[in-house]
């Protein structure tokens, strides 16, 4: 199996990540989720979580976001004077904007609130999403039994997340993954997931060199591709987040090859 190319202390970070929004999770009652949920919408792609009701606990968020703050400065000393702070610029009004950019990965609300508050980039929108995940892994559990596939195109039925990850089950059928909710579905072997494509001479797969394991599906139709991985042959399966995180090998070598997590369509005549 090829050695991941993600060092050992981020491996680390994100176990105990997981960990926390795990243990978060048995925190919250599963009635605060209500489904209204719109069969004919969903069937055109709509993720289930645009029909769902969800009462946050403003307060609670807030503590998660100090939480993993707090685990973010213990691996990263260095972060101590930028993000030590961050919870009192978050009043009820600013969480509750938090929640709802987070849900559409309005990356651009992100980068304008950390440019305003002199703190790095990246870090509102990764505390607000990890501070997230937990309602909609919630959410995801709740629905899971109505969740047999997914749009071409459409990303997770669940949450919207753009599809990127699959596993191959006992029997070898390809399931997908959703890292951030952790839902899953079965696909067609062939099948590409961002435009439906099934033509064997424009999707087919790319292997790895040194990872028996993995090997990346792509799509000429609309340079697309999705990670497939045989967890069949580990010894001990990692949680679904950890295996997109010690793929990320795949994405580099797709990625390369002019592949895109989300697919282009290609304009037609």
């Amino acid at each position: 199996m090829i050695k991941s190319v993600v060092s050992k202390e981020y491996q680390e970070l994100q176990k105990e990540i997981v960990t926390l929004q795990e243990k978060w999770k048995l925190q919250l009652n599963p009635d605060i989720i209500k489904f209204h949920l719109d069969q004919a919408a969903m069937e055109v792609g709509v993720p289930a979580a645009a029909f769902t009701s969800i009462d946050f606990q403003i307060s609670l968020f807030l503590q998660w976001i100090e939480e993993v703050s707090g685990l973010l400065i213990t691996h990263h000393p260095e972060l101590a004077s930028e993000l030590a702070g961050i919870a009192t610029l978050l009043n009820e009004e600013t969480l509750n904007r938090w929640i709802e950019e987070a849900f559409v990965f309005n990356q651009g609300y992100f980068a304008a609130f950390a440019k305003e508050h002199g703190l790095p980039e990246w870090s509102p929108q990764f505390l607000a999403e990890t501070a997230l995940r937990p309602y909609l892994q919630l959410t995801a559990e709740k629905i899971q039994d109505q969740v047999n596939r997914a749009v071409p195109g459409a990303g997770c039925p669940v949450c919207g997340e753009p599809v990127r990850l699959a596993t191959l089950d006992q029997d070898g059928k390809k399931i997908i993954h959703c890292p951030r909710c952790l839902a899953h579905w079965t696909a067609r072997r062939l099948e590409c997931s961002h435009c439906g494509n099934e033509d064997h001479q424009t999707t087919y797969f790319l292997e790895i060199e040194g990872d028996a394991t993995s090997k990346i599906q792509v799509c000429e139709q609309c340079n697309g591709y999705i990670k497939i991985v045989d967890t069949r042959q580990y010894i001990t399966k990692p949680s679904i987040a950890l295996l997109d995180l010690n793929s990320i090998h795949l994405d580099m070598v797709a990625q390369e090859n002019g592949y895109f997590s989300s697919g282009l369509k290609k304009e037609t005549n």
